[in-house]
């Protein structure tokens, strides 16, 4: 009998028996690999929805990769420029504060004798992140603006904007907080640890389905998927403050996150400053007389005239029957804001009832969801919006300094091209040269003038120089300057006016006798030319020179250099002081196209005989207009082979044709160099005001040039012009018809227009010709006035008359003579492009500015060296952040622009001003530490500036008082130099007589206050 078969071994025998073929075996495996597949697939999915959903509740791999990424963007300060920086193109705050003009603002300061001094430099992964588009991450601004330091870093001016912010997240109201969150980023703060501000991705896939669906013209509710922290992004830093395409919500979303995740994988620091950052800086329009508005805190002032600190304090406060309709009446107006936000310029300018009614609706949203008390809602629901405003905030200095901070923030807005509106709102940190301390001392010194108590103390109501009546009526002007290392520093700059207007350097003024100092500036600079013209020269050829018959300083400086032995120049220029001139004016002067006669100030000096020394320390006004005469004939009779006064005096010698031509051809080129200098950098508009401006203005002048320069004007344009120009005229409708057709088109050559106007007829003609051909240069304008430059010389040869061609040649003769003696000023600091060719600029008929005066004394106190002037040190734009950068003023190398000689001799003679001359009240005035006199210069000068309305025979005997100036500039010892002008505009004029004796009164009364400064020397050390 056999054993049973084993029970294992059966199972395998079956199995063996009904296992199929071997052909069958890879068709059942692919089969079943078949239905692994869909298994695989869901389990994939099952993965990646439990990764989404464990990446979405934790953010765990984004605020990781995100956060390491975020540490490779970095920035730090270094010495010296750099490349390695990239700064934003667009953006309103980026534009506001100033970031997206740096790349403007730093080439231009380094033209302007700028150096960087540091400035930050982006790591290569941060420059190549924001190369691509995004926005650097850094912590944010809550306020940006203007600090302006003076000289010791003492505060000067500042400005914030906004004026009104959160510091810190807790000092927000919890009823603004979350009524804020619950409209626009409900999760911002319940969300994980290290969840991402920027990008709500449920609120994301909405948006984007609402974006399809109006694509598709389907129906369904559109929906934003905007967060708080993206939204900052596109009104901070995308064009214009909005969301123009996708690439801009992806640069903002990507940005966004990377910001949120700058302090590590933790974000829940940055979610409490999105908060913070958007109730600070939202965009919430302009508002009338307050500009720009940003963030909740202006927004209430500038809309509801609501107190910042009183709102806060109204709703942190324990709600009360007493404080409940205050409390209501808060949070409607900051609910107002937060739904004004989407259309911040319709809601609160015009649509009014729309926001109420948005708010209310908004308000009991909030009330059913329980963010908001009902009784809170209920009240504020009760109350309407009144929107009343605020002004903006005014500077918040005193009326002392604040032409100081005027002139200040004007030199840096000059400095930058900026608006002051658009300068106090750059994240700018400015050091200015200014002297604060002394600076408000010395103003409200000027502003207390106006008293007739503190006038009479201070000497002001004796000697003719004022009455108890008008001391009010009078404007000071004051500057002073310290001589440094590295330039001329502006000090004190002030007035007693609270207007802009600064009547230092936006003035021009007839300043009268200073204009002396600047004729005597270039006698002795002649004086100096022909010393080194003759230092070489025999006596006996210098005693044959052939000298044109006016030319007597040639004549003067040939035979002084004869007969000296010692041919020292400091020696020739003491003599040159010690020439006499006859103070008579019984002389008719033939100047400025026409007899004039000239008076002294006093009736005494007429008969005398002074010296040139004489004549600046009492200032006598004669001898200054010979100087002057003197002056043009030497400028009219240089002695080269081109002289213009030889060329006349031969008419019969057979080279003249030839020598004519080639002279006409060399002057013309010079004199058209000349002109065009003068206009080239100015528009249209400004070419005309320069020209109009030099022009002695009468209706047959003003009528050629107008007719020759617009010869395409109508009548209309033609008589509002004259009527402009001339309104004391009082000219009919006749007598402009009479000359609009007088001096059409045509009707006169060019020299004969430039003979009636009394101008060089190639500056006519270069100002047309620019007129025409804005585009055009200087070598085009040359070989475009070929024949106009031969006729301008040659017409003075061929009129049969000889008395009207001397009589021509005398006035072209003047007119060269002035340009060359206004190159001389224009190098020496004087600020206009035009001198009137009249012997009356010798006292001050061509005006002067007192900013310009002052320059010239600081030549001549430097031994003839011109130190640049400094008003701005330092420049620290954009501290703390990506795109900060310190840069200080530099000034370029003194410019030798005077002899050493000259200048010594200038101050020689400005220090007898004070020693017994027209300034001799200050003797005493000002000490040394060791009670010594302090040394002391200047020169005085009375414009009592008057428009002649009747003149005959040369003699004015009818005129309109313009105004009244008296000026004194000055140098205080071996440091310091300025200005003080006293100034009464108008006709109101005519009620005053006072002085240069004005000036110096009231310098006197400055000196306890200047004295101290002034003896310890470097003020600012």
């Amino acid at each position: 009998m056999s054993s049973p078969p084993d029970f294992n071994q059966m199972q395998f025998d079956n199995y063996r028996d009904e296992r199929p073929s071997e052909q069958a075996a890879p068709v059942i495996q692919q089969r079943r690999r078949r239905s692994l597949i869909p298994w695989l697939f869901i389990l994939l999915l099952l993965s990646g929805a439990a990764l989404v959903t464990y990446e979405l509740h934790t953010a765990h791999y984004q605020s990781t990769e995100i956060s390491a990424y975020a540490k490779k963007l970095t920035y730090q300060l270094q010495s010296g420029p750099t490349e390695q920086v990239s700064y934003p193109i667009a953006g309103p705050f980026d534009q506001r504060l100033g970031y997206s003009k740096l790349a403007k603002f730093i080439p231009a300061l380094t033209q302007r004798s700028f150096v960087v001094e540091q400035q930050a430099a982006f790591s290569p992964e941060l420059l190549f992140y924001t190369q691509l588009g995004f926005f650097p991450p850094y912590r944010e601004k809550a306020q940006g603006g203007l600090l302006i330091g003076d000289c010791r870093n003492e505060e000067l001016f500042s400005f914030s904007h906004p004026q009104r912010v959160y510091k810190h997240p807790a000092d927000v109201p919890a009823v603004v907080r979350d009524s804020l969150l619950f409209i626009e980023n409900r999760k911002l703060l319940t969300s994980p640890a290290r969840a991402n501000p920027a990008v709500d991705w449920p609120r994301f896939v909405m948006a984007a389905v609402s974006q399809v669906t109006k694509v598709l013209n389907l129906e369904g509710q559109s929906a934003g998927g905007s967060t708080l922290a993206t939204q900052i992004e596109k009104y901070r830093h995308s064009p214009q403050g909005l969301t123009q395409g996708f690439t801009d919500k992806f640069l903002q979303m990507v940005s966004g996150s990377v910001r949120a995740y700058r302090y590590g994988a933790d974000t829940s620091l940055t979610r409490h400053e999105v908060v913070l950052d958007y109730l600070n800086s939202v965009p919430l329009s302009s508002a009338p007389g307050f500009g720009e508005v940003h963030g909740v805190g202006d927004a209430l002032w500038a809309w509801f005239g609501t107190d910042f600190s009183r709102f806060n304090q109204v709703l942190n406060a324990e709600p009360t029957e007493q404080n409940k309709s205050l409390r209501g009446l808060a949070l409607r107006q900051v609910m107002a804001l937060m739904i004004a936000q989407r259309r911040p310029s319709y809601y609160l300018l015009q649509g009014h009832d729309d926001l109420e009614q948005l708010t209310n609706s908004h308000l009991r949203v909030l009330a059913n969801a329980k963010v908001i008390d009902k009784d809170l809602a209920d009240s504020a629901m009760s109350q309407r919006l009144l929107f009343k405003g605020g002004k903006a905030p005014g500077i918040k200095q005193d009326a002392q300094t604040l032409k100081g901070i005027n002139v200040a923030r004007g030199r840096l807005g000059t400095l930058l091209n900026q608006q002051l509106y658009d300068l106090d709102r750059l994240d700018l940190t400015a050091k200015v040269s200014l002297h604060h301390e002394l600076q408000q001392k010395v103003s409200h010194y000027l502003n207390s003038l106006a008293s007739p108590v503190v006038a009479e103390k201070v000497g002001l109501l004796g000697e003719k120089l004022l009455s108890a009546s008008n001391t009010d009526k009078v404007t000071y002007s004051f500057t002073l300057f310290e001589k440094t290392p590295g330039g001329n520093r502006v000090r004190v700059q002030t007035d007693n006016t609270d207007q802009p207007f600064d009547l230092n350097e936006g003035s021009k003024l007839e300043l009268g006798s200073t204009a002396k100092l600047r004729v005597l500036t270039t006698y002795l600079e002649i004086v100096a030319e022909l010393h080194d013209a003759f230092i070489d020269e025999l006596p006996e050829n210098l005693l044959n020179l052939e000298i044109a018959p006016n030319d007597h300083l040639t004549r003067w400086a040939a035979t002084y250099m004869a007969h000296t032995a010692d041919r020292d120049l400091s020696k020739m220029l003491d003599a040159a002081l010690q020439r006499t001139y006859s103070a008579s004016p019984a002389e008719r002067f033939f100047t400025g196209g026409g007899l004039q006669v000239f008076n002294n100030f006093q009736k005494k000096e007429d008969s005398r005989v002074p010296t040139v020394l004489e004549s600046l320390k009492e200032s006598i006004n004669l001898p200054f207009v010979r100087i002057m005469r003197d002056i043009v004939s030497y400028s009219s009779s240089y002695q080269t082979a081109g002289s213009t006064s030889l060329l006349l005096k031969n008419d019969k010698d057979p080279r003249r044709e030839e020598y004519l031509r080639r002279f006409a051809d060399k002057e013309g080129s010079s004199f058209l160099q000349r002109f065009w200098r003068k206009y080239q950098k100015k528009t249209a508009e400004d070419r005309l005001n320069t020209f109009f401006e030099g022009l002695k203005q009468t209706p047959d002048r003003l009528a050629a040039v107008h007719r020759y320069l617009l010869p395409e004007s109508d009548f209309a344009k033609f008589s509002a012009f004259l009527q402009q120009r001339l309104p004391e005229e009082n000219l009919t409708v006749k007598d402009i018809d009479e000359l609009y057709n007088k001096y059409g088109p045509g009707k006169f050559s060019l020299m004969d227009q430039g003979y009636i106007a009394r101008v060089h007829p190639l500056e006519l003609w270069l100002l047309s010709f620019m007129q025409q051909n804005p585009q055009a240069t200087f070598s085009e304008a040359v070989n475009a006035s070929a024949e106009q430059r031969q006729q301008v010389y040659r017409w003075l040869f061929r009129t049969s008359n000889r008395s009207a061609r001397d009589t021509r040649i005398r006035i072209m003769l003047e007119v060269e003579a002035f340009l060359d003696i206004h190159q001389r000023w224009k190098r020496l600091g004087y600020a206009f492009d035009h001198l009137v060719p009249s012997l009356g600029t010798a006292l001050g008929s061509s005006g002067d500015r007192p900013a310009s005066l002052a320059e010239l004394i600081g030549i001549i106190q430097n031994d003839g060296m011109l130190l640049p002037t400094v008003r701005v040190d330092q420049l620290h734009f954009a501290a703390n952040t990506p795109y900060e950068v310190k840069l200080k003023y530099q000034p370029n190398e003194a410019q030798r622009v005077m002899k050493p000689e000259v200048a010594r001799a200038l101050r020689f003679a400005l220090s007898q001003v004070a020693d017994g001359g027209t300034a001799r009240r200050l003797q005493g005035s000002f000490t040394n530490t060791d009670g010594s006199p302090l040394v002391i210069g200047g020169k005085t000068g009375t414009g009592d500036n008057k428009m002649a309305t009747q003149v005959i025979r040369g003699r004015t005997v009818q005129s309109t008082t313009i105004n009244r100036t008296a000026t004194f500039v000055f140098y205080l010892g071996e440091n310091h130099f300025g200005t003080l002008t006293a100034f009464v505009p108008g006709k109101g004029a005519e009620d005053f007589s006072f002085t240069s004796a004005l000036p110096l009164q009231v310098l006197k009364g400055m000196a306890p206050i200047l004295g101290p400064y002034i003896q310890q020397g470097q003020l600012c050390r």
